[in-house]
């Protein structure tokens, strides 16, 4: 649904779900994971800024080398140290930038290997929701599925999937343009439970898989709709607080864009796909194989070496980037939701 989602009027995300007033000002989003020169944490420099140890100057050579070399240079270095070699130049330049990286700093610092292994599990979701061909700015957007794709983080594996149905309460009648966009008819979502219910049955998915208490955790999305805009109107339409394992979570786009060093309009999902050399797998537009799709994305990207890390919150309804200096933190073991007063 990542298309449609573009047309939904901006001003509807940042509506108040309490007459708290804003505490905090969103600050500018700063790169997620460090350029190729900076100190990642625990390795051999004394502090952040200090990057006098002559691994860097090594580092900065073959990062200038890699620069010069061909697409086809490229995919031959790649072959040979059995990396991926899919994906355009500036893919390649940055997968195989990172692998040295890496390999320099493990055997300076004896750090971990390339992947994410601050969260022990990625949960992605990408709802779908009723809409219209034309949606006018009041139109209230109910979610009619709600998905879960669970990876992995250590085995680099998708491992679990959840889905399940969501009966609308405001539109029950879904339009002829949602229907054909989506693939979810009329039926399924007549036989389907309220969205309260079926929330519910997402915390014990989660609760049974110990995350947030066991295993640390964090909520990934296709874009800040999810989140902000769906979950945000949702609850207010359902009558229940917001749940707060996902106040806070990793904006994929966010995380391509300043990982890959390219502009926003080259994060949507089919064109994510198609710079990692991936074709899309399943029927677009329906949420659980969208959700695979970002998920093959963010395993992609922890392969290449990014640290996916949360980016971006809700506080007192308003969407708010989180900044790379904040602390690390996984998600809030979930818990069933409440009722508002």
């Amino acid at each position: 649904m990542d298309e449609h989602k573009e047309n939904i009027q901006a001003e509807d995300v940042n509506v108040k779900m309490s007459n708290s007033k804003e505490e905090e000002k969103a600050k500018p989003c700063s790169r997620l994971c460090p350029p190729e020169e900076s100190a990642p944490q625990g390795s051999p420099s004394q502090s952040n800024s200090d990057f006098s140890h002559p691994v860097y100057k090594e580092i900065a050579l073959a990062n200038g080398h890699i620069n010069r070399m061909s697409k086809e240079e490229l995919r031959i270095k790649l072959a040979e140290l059995k990396l991926d070699t899919r994906g355009v130049k500036d893919v390649m330049k940055k997968r195989l930038k990172s692998h040295y990286k890496k390999q320099k700093l493990m055997q300076t610092a004896a750090e971990g290997g390339p992947t994410d292994t601050y969260y022990d599990y990625i949960c992605v979701v990408d709802f779908e929701a009723t809409c219209e061909e034309d949606n006018p700015s009041d139109f209230l957007h109910e979610i009619i599925e709600f998905p879960m794709v669970l990876i992995n983080t250590h085995t680099l594996e998708i491992v679990d999937t959840f889905q399940e149905y969501v009966k609308p309460e405001v539109n029950p009648q879904l339009s002829d343009f949602c229907v054909k966009l989506t693939g979810i008819t009329q039926r399924m979502v007549d036989e389907a439970d309220p969205f309260p219910a079926v929330l519910q049955r997402v915390v014990a998915w989660l609760q049974e898989r110990e995350l947030g208490t066991k295993y640390k955790y964090a909520i990934l999305t296709d874009g800040a709709w999810d989140m902000s805009k769906f979950l945000n109107i949702q609850c207010r339409i359902s009558r229940i607080r917001y749940p707060q394992f996902a106040k806070k979570w990793i904006n994929i786009r966010k995380s391509y864009g300043n990982f890959y060093k390219v502009p926003r309009t080259q994060t949507k999902l089919s064109t994510m796909l198609e710079k990692l050399g991936l074709k899309y797998e399943g029927r677009p537009h329906s949420g659980l194989d969208d959700s695979r799709n970002i998920a093959r994305i963010a395993l992609r990207m922890l392969q290449d070496g990014c640290q996916l890390r949360v980016n971006e919150r809700m506080h007192a309804g308003q969407l708010l980037s989180v900044p790379s200096s904040a602390p690390m933190e996984g998600a809030p073991a979930p818990h069933n939701p409440r009722s508002r007063n």
